[in-house]
Formats: C-alpha cells, structure tokens, sequence
C-alpha cells in the first residue's frame, strides 16, 4: 500500500488535477491519497488558503465576507467547470463556507482554523467526486471520523499517540480514500491545523498509522536538489539522503518538505520519495534510514535568514554552577525558544528567531541578563543568516571545515558564528544576511563543482 500526498501546485486547477488523477489510477498500490488546497494557477496568483484567511479575517471586523466567499466559490468553480463536473459539488462548497462562518462565536483561533482547513476539505471532496465520475470506486474520509486527534494549539497543532491505532483501520478499506491534509480535530471537537504546509504531516502519520510500503509525497520539483536553485543555477539533484538529512535540509530552509514532516514515517521506518506531478516518470528523490556516502560526503548547502544572536560573555561562567540553567531560564520566561547555542569557557552565544524579539522585548531581557545574571557583557547582534552544510558522510571526514571556511573566506565573506551538532551530520556558519545567498554559492561550489 502507498500513500500518496498532493501538494498544492499539482491540484491548483482542473488540468493539475487530472494529472493527480491519472497518477492515482495508474498504480493500484495508490489508495490513501492525501490532497492540500488548491495553490497558485501563475506567479501572481493567491492560493485558496490565503483567500480563506482573507474571508474569516473579513467576517471577523464585518460580520459578512460575501465577496470573499464568492473568491473562493469561483476557484473551485472553475476547477469543476475544468473537469465536466455538476454544479452539486460547487453549491455543496458554497454551504459548507457559510456554514462555517455561521459557526464563529468570538473564539477568533478556533474560527480561523475552521476556515484555513475548508481548503483541503473541499479539494478532497471535489477530487473524490470527480474519481468517482470515472467510474472508479473513491471516497472522501473525514479526519474527525478517521480519528485524527491533534493537541488544542490552534495553527501549530500536534497529532495525538492515539490517532495512529485510530486511523491504521483505513488499510482495510476499499477502494480510493482521499483525505484532506493540515488539519484534524481535538478530544473536544474542534478543528486544529498543522502549521502552513502541513498537509506533508498529515500524509506522514497516515503513512505510518496504515505501515505504508512508501509514503510518496508529489510536488512541483523533480528531486530534492544539493542547493536552492533559486541561489545556485542548475543544482545537482540529490537521488537519495538520509531522513536526518532531509530534517536538517528542512529546517534550514528547503521548501519540499515541511520540517516537521518526517517523525512519524521515521519512527515507522516508512521510506519517502519526493516526486513530480509533472513529470511522474522522474525516479525523484529517496529519503530513506540511511545510504551510503560513498564520494558525497556533503549531500547539500542550506541558507535561513532572519536570526539574531544573543551574546553573554562572564569571566570564570565555566566555574559557575546552574548558569546555562538561568539563562535559559529567562528565555523561557521572555517566551523565547533558541535554535542553537554555541559556546566557549567565558561566553555563551544563543541564536533565536529575529521576528521573536523586538526591541522593546530585546531592552528587557538584557536588562534581565545583566541584573540576574551579573554578566560582564550582553549584546545582540541582528540580521544574521544560517547557512548549513549537510551530509551524513561528514562523520570522521577530515578537512570539510577547512574547505567550507576557505571557500568563504576567499569570497570575502565574514563568519560570525560557527556551530556542529553532536551527531556531526551538519556545520553551520552565522554570516550576515547580506552575504546569505553568496555564501551558498561558494560553499557549493567548493563541495559539488
């Protein structure tokens, strides 16, 4: 059995969608399908999510949103219209938005979560339907019937451990099962969403609860490529890599998949291949436990923008019992959660997320640092990017710090900060944000030219 996830560019108008449908036809392998809400048609395009938003966000400050409910109508209008489909399925659409904006009660979170999942709701209802005009068997499964029960934070949901044993019954059903992604329901009922492009979740835990063969996750892009191609022209693609690979690539900034996609087909030992709608017949890439290096010890280049660092400096902080504790104490209590730590024996640096500390925020907890801490130095230096060098076959292989620090340093390129995790899969190096895109290139060019 596969489960096959749909993103948004492959269902974003009738056309897109009759590709998804021949790719779900032609293996009969394919029967848990996962769709997203329809993205953008052209470059300038909004996708059905963002108008979604756009209409609760009206209705919120108006109490009516009829021009934008008619926005989002006349997508999935066109879709159907596209396909040769009845109107039923477009007026059925048009109900299920007014009745959700019906429902809104004051609870702004909840009522936004409503409407943000309407989007895959409605494609997976329509996509059912129109497999269903073929003349093939398909049904459109509720994720609160299904049993997908995530936490109550609402736009940042987690699945509940429950969830998995709820859904592993949908290995044994018939036919097409097309089941809307990002979203899913908590104990109390209400509808709660992954973060934006969550829809990759959802196909994960789906993979995983049913012990999916393959969780095939089809997208615009042929591959997973070495680098940003939209930095480094024509970038190698990468044919196979690792899950901790693609975590680390994720998180740093590649868009294939969601960084928090990969747990629950890890923890199930469920390989993932990245693959084209477009172009089906691409082998894609592989995301697997492990694989062998072989020559590429360096599996890709990775760049993040928008960090700051927090640097604390304490002559003799190394001798001082439970200092990391209160420091990161009163992060936690400022509400800021840290992405790395470098540190030496009188200094100890914390990179957070730029957007999370303003300056009013930033005033604060300087001010708590040195009264709390009685610190000899704190600042916080803004606008820094992170840029990653992943590879699994970096592990006791001599010299990729030499030959990622030349690289920078003869493109004329500043390090600020460097840092290795302990698994020793990734470097990363803190440049400014001006010189992101151009330490990519050079670090590419050092590794993959």
């Amino acid at each position: 059995m596969k489960v096959a996830k749909f993103g948004g560019t492959s269902l974003a108008n009738g056309s897109q969608i009759r590709k998804v449908v021949d790719i779900i036809l032609s293996d009969p392998e394919r029967r848990l399908i996962v769709v997203s809400a329809p993205g953008k048609r052209f470059k300038d395009d909004i996708k059905v999510t963002d108008l979604l938003i756009a209409c609760a966000e009206k209705f919120i400050i108006d109490g009516k949103a009829d021009e934008e409910v008619g926005s989002v109508v006349a997508r999935y209008r066109e879709i159907a219209d596209d396909l040769g489909m009845s109107s039923d399925i477009v007026e059925k659409i048009e109900e299920d938005l007014k009745d959700r904006l019906k429902s809104y009660n004051g609870e702004r979170r909840l009522f936004l979560d409503l409407m943000k999942a309407a989007g895959e709701d409605n494609t997976a209802k329509l996509v059912a339907e129109y497999i269903k005009t073929l003349g093939r068997e398909a049904r459109y499964i509720n994720p609160k019937d299904a049993g997908l029960l995530l936490s109550s934070e609402y736009g940042n949901a987690h699945v509940l451990p429950q969830s998995f044993k709820n859904l592993r019954k949908l290995r044994d059903e018939s036919g097409i099962l097309i089941f809307p992604g990002f979203f899913g329901y908590t104990v109390d009922g209400n509808v709660a969403t992954f973060p934006r492009g969550g829809s990759d979740i959802t196909g994960s835990i789906l993979a995983a609860a049913v012990k999916a063969d393959i969780y095939e996750n089809f997208t615009d892009v042929d591959s997973v490529f070495a680098a940003n191609p939209n930095i480094v022209s024509n970038p190698r693609p990468i044919s196979e890599l690792t899950y901790r690979e693609m975590r680390e690539l994720s998180y740093a900034g590649f868009s294939v998949l969601h960084e928090e996609t990969l747990e629950p087909v890890f923890r199930a030992g469920i390989p993932v291949c990245i693959k084209n709608t477009n172009n089906p017949s691409s082998p894609g890439t592989k995301i697997t436990v492990s694989r062998t290096t072989g020559s590429d010890k360096v599996v890709g280049i990775a760049c993040d923008k928008g960090f700051c660092a927090i640097y604390v400096s304490k002559y003799l902080m190394n001798r001082e019992i439970g200092f990391g504790r209160r420091l990161f104490q009163i992060l936690e209590e400022e509400g800021l959660s840290y992405e790395h730590s470098p540190s030496s024996i009188d200094s100890i640096s914390v990179i957070v997320r730029e957007s999370d500390l303003d300056k009013v925020g930033e005033s604060k907890l300087v001010d708590r640092i040195i009264k709390g801490l009685a610190v000899d130095e704190v600042s916080v230096s803004r606008d820094l990017a992170l840029v990653h060098i992943v590879g699994e076959g970096m592990r006791n292989t001599i010299g990729i710090a030499k030959t990622a620090t030349a690289a920078l340093a003869d493109a004329n390129i500043n390090i600020e900060l460097i840092n290795q995790g302990a698994s020793e899969i990734s470097i990363i190096f803190g440049v400014k944000g001006a010189d992101a895109d151009r330490a990519v290139v050079a670090l590419y060019n050092a590794f993959f030219k």
